[in-house]
């Protein structure tokens, strides 16, 4: 059987999976949630959107005694905005259990409110392995009474160098733990965190049947270095809508590469490890939204990035390996979509390209560019425009609030509203660009939920 009334799942969790509108299971829930579900060990091979996060989800909820205040599940994470997605997943799928406390605790962030919020004991834990192990080695944290750890997308946290601290973190839980394991790729490194932390493990490898695979089409482009830039222009004006995710190698060059997009009229934004978190959940909230129609990212401030139609990814920098390769290509043809994947070759990366199809064992792709003559500036403006409310959930805001104010009051169409995020102590709502000014001046003079807020628009 597939369908998640089949499995032992509490009642509590069968009505947020029903609500959510889960009917059948993917390959990988059907496949690991039986042996999780039995408090086995897990291992499996599992890529972004096939569903493993509702998987680990549902099993750590499972065994979850919210009557009882200590921490019983710690999932680990690479970055801080996988983390923010997990939480916000797992979060759903608590809906329907009450008291559920749920923390999420990531380097980056402030110390003083995470040790504030850290006065009682969460259930639930999501967190990057620094900061986890920095808390557990305060004291802050405790351990002693973790049931399950999940590590997710461990490849990538070993390529980040966080093994020595999630073997840390392991010293300091309890010993006695169910240990899930969740990686797109098998590398020895997996199988050795494996044989170290889990005790004998249920293995789950995952297939795409063809029909479910994405469809994606790479080309690979010679140019020269100093053409680079406007190679990418031209790419952008010409392909796929100019929604697109552009990777860079290093942190220097994705500021560089937006603020040059940003010149030659391209509505773009930065997101590298350097920013402050609210910078970045800014950038993702706007690209998301459909604000901003360019995103420029390292490899890591990526991971986690979560965009279902996304059309067009551009490599301006040749992957290092063929797995970050990999892992580029598969942030489009997602949602049985079609995608782009381009990547631009100088003369000097052309090893990368070699190893790259060694690897694949198929011909690469090799498309030429003809450069057309340079012209004026020419807007390509994002189709909607970001506002920020300086409210959230701790001002018992919701999205149906702020739709209702913006399509009533403010007498804007329902279909003028886009992606609406609320956060702990902002909201961010995406309206149609050329009624943004409309917007913002209805809701500055009228009022949401009753009460006065400011109103601003971002960028």
């Amino acid at each position: 059987m597939t369908t998640f009334d089949s499995l032992p799942l509490q009642p509590a969790l069968l009505a947020s999976v029903q609500t959510l509108g889960y009917e059948q299971m993917t390959p990988v829930q059907a496949q690991s949630l039986p042996p999780m579900l039995q408090e086995r060990d897990v291992i499996a091979q599992a890529q972004t959107g096939s569903g493993k996060t509702a998987a680990f989800g549902l099993a750590l909820l499972q065994s979850l005694e919210a009557s009882t205040i200590r921490l019983q599940a710690l999932v680990l994470c690479p970055t801080r905005e996988l983390a923010d997605q997990v939480s916000k997943a797992i979060r759903r799928l608590a809906a329907n259990i009450p008291n559920v406390k749920l923390l999420t605790l990531c380097g980056g962030m402030p110390l003083g409110p995470q040790l504030a919020s850290l006065t009682h004991d969460p259930h639930i834990v999501v967190g990057t392995p620094g900061r986890v192990q920095e808390h557990l080695k305060r004291g802050s944290l405790h351990g002693g009474g973790i049931r399950t750890l999940v590590l997710d997308e461990a490849d990538r946290m070993l390529d980040m160098g966080f093994s020595e601290a999630i073997d840390d973190i392991v010293k300091r839980i309890a010993r006695h733990h169910q240990t899930l394991l969740f990686s797109a790729t098998w590398p020895e490194a997996i199988r050795a965190v494996s044989q170290r932390l889990q005790h004998d493990p249920v293995e789950v490898t995952v297939e795409a049947a063809p029909e479910a695979r994405p469809s994606i089409e790479q080309r690979f482009i010679d140019v020269e270095p100093a053409r680079k830039p406007e190679a990418l222009a031209q790419l952008l004006a010409t392909e796929r809508d100019q929604h697109a995710l552009v990777f860079c190698n290093m942190r220097r060059d994705v500021d560089a590469v937006a603020q040059e997009l940003d010149r030659r009229g391209f509505s773009a934004l930065a997101l590298h490890g350097d920013m402050e978190q609210r910078d970045r959940d800014e950038v993702l909230v706007r690209f998301a939204n459909r604000s901003c129609n360019v995103l420029v990212a390292t490899d890591v401030a990526a991971r986690g990035l979560d965009i279902a139609a996304l059309p067009l990814v551009i490599s301006y920098d040749m992957a290092h390996d063929p797995d970050t390769h990999t892992h580029r290509i598969g942030r489009t043809g997602r949602a049985g979509q079609a995608g782009l994947a381009i990547a631009l070759c100088t003369p000097r990366e052309k090893p990368k390209a070699e190893n790259l199809e060694q690897v694949l064992g198929t011909p690469l792709s090799w498309q030429a560019l003809k450069l057309a003559p340079p012209r004026g500036k020419t807007l390509h403006l994002a189709p909607m425009k970001t506002l920020v409310i300086d409210a959230g959930r701790q001002d018992k805001l919701r999205p149906g609030d702020i739709l209702g104010a913006l399509t009533g009051e403010a007498g804007l169409g329902a279909d003028d509203v886009g992606k609406i995020d609320v956060f702990a102590t902002r909201a961010y709502v995406a309206v149609t660009r050329s009624l943004a000014n409309k917007a913002l001046e209805r809701l500055r003079a009228g009022r949401i939920k009753g009460r006065n807020f400011r109103v601003r628009p971002l960028g």
